[in-house]
């Protein structure tokens, strides 16, 4: 007995430590610089900050200390990967809005739709005209909406933003439609460096294919807690060690990052596992 009721104290104390320690992290997010190397890139190159999954988070009040760094980085641009917002019936978009004017106050913002704001659009009996009101608010700030569409940044470079189907985000392993990207982006210029928003890192393969030199994604918050050699435990597909749940990835020449993102919503945890702000510096 008095064995038992040592293990249990243990495993309580190992579990208060866990959940102090997830709260600290939850609060303390980082900057991480990634480099992209490419021959189209002949103008000195560009610096990105790229950020994702947000969900309503504020670091500081009003997302003044998150807006900070993004300044700190000096972009050239922001990029917004989606999910800013948490879609689980009506909620609160003044948390993402507020970080978007600051961000627009810095530099262009282009912003592309994560799983929560498609759900958003499409579910108009739940949300109303809620999605109209975020993309309008970002609108009047200056802000791009890339909505299953593209835009030339400087000489060398496009923007494009792919809205995922709902089913792409279901448990499990789905497979995407044959021709589904040309379907909805058409094809690229190939003599650009292109630049995909794509939510969901699941498809690199088809994003590579496409087009895309550099693909930004999100979604798996890193795999909730991460371990050493590891990588992150389980997506909101509930994918268990799923090898893309974040960091740098090639294929054919072709990169894609994955942000850990930003924020937390259904599982409200992250161990091992501190928020992300990505810094992305193109070179020749």
């Amino acid at each position: 007995m008095r064995l038992f009721q040592t293990l249990a104290a243990g495993a309580a104390t190992a579990a208060g430590l866990c959940l102090l320690r997830s709260e600290y992290e939850k609060n303390h997010f980082v900057t991480e610089t990634f480099t992209v190397r490419s021959p189209k890139v002949t103008d000195g190159g560009k610096t990105f900050v790229f950020l994702s999954d947000l969900h309503n988070k504020e670091f500081g009040k009003g997302n003044r200390s998150l807006a900070e760094a993004v300044k700190k980085a000096k972009p050239d641009a922001v990029l917004i990967g989606g999910d800013m917002v948490i879609c689980k019936g009506k909620q609160d978009i003044d948390a993402a809005l507020g970080l978007m004017k600051q961000l627009a106050d810095i530099c262009p913002v282009y912003c592309g739709n994560g799983n929560h704001e498609s759900r958003m659009r499409r579910e108009t009996a739940v949300y109303g005209d809620q999605y109209r009101e975020y993309t309008g608010a970002l609108k009047d700030m200056g802000v791009v909406c890339l909505s299953d569409a593209f835009v030339s940044f400087g000489k060398e470079y496009l923007i494009y933003g792919l809205d995922l189907l709902e089913e792409l985000y279901r448990p499990g392993y789905p497979r995407m439609p044959h021709g589904f990207i040309n379907e909805r982006l058409g094809e690229p210029d190939g003599e650009k460096f292109v630049i995909l928003l794509a939510h969901s890192p699941m498809f690199f393969e088809e994003y590579a294919a496409w087009g895309a030199d550099l693909t930004l994604s999100g979604h798996f918050h890193g795999g909730t807690i991460r371990l050493p050699l590891l990588g992150g435990v389980m997506t909101p597909q509930y994918q268990f060690f799923y090898p893309r749940c974040a960091g740098e990835f090639e294929t054919d020449g072709r990169k894609m990052i994955v942000s850990r993102g930003l924020g937390t919503h259904s599982v409200n945890i992250r161990l091992g596992n501190k928020p992300q702000l990505v810094v992305v510096k193109t070179v020749k």
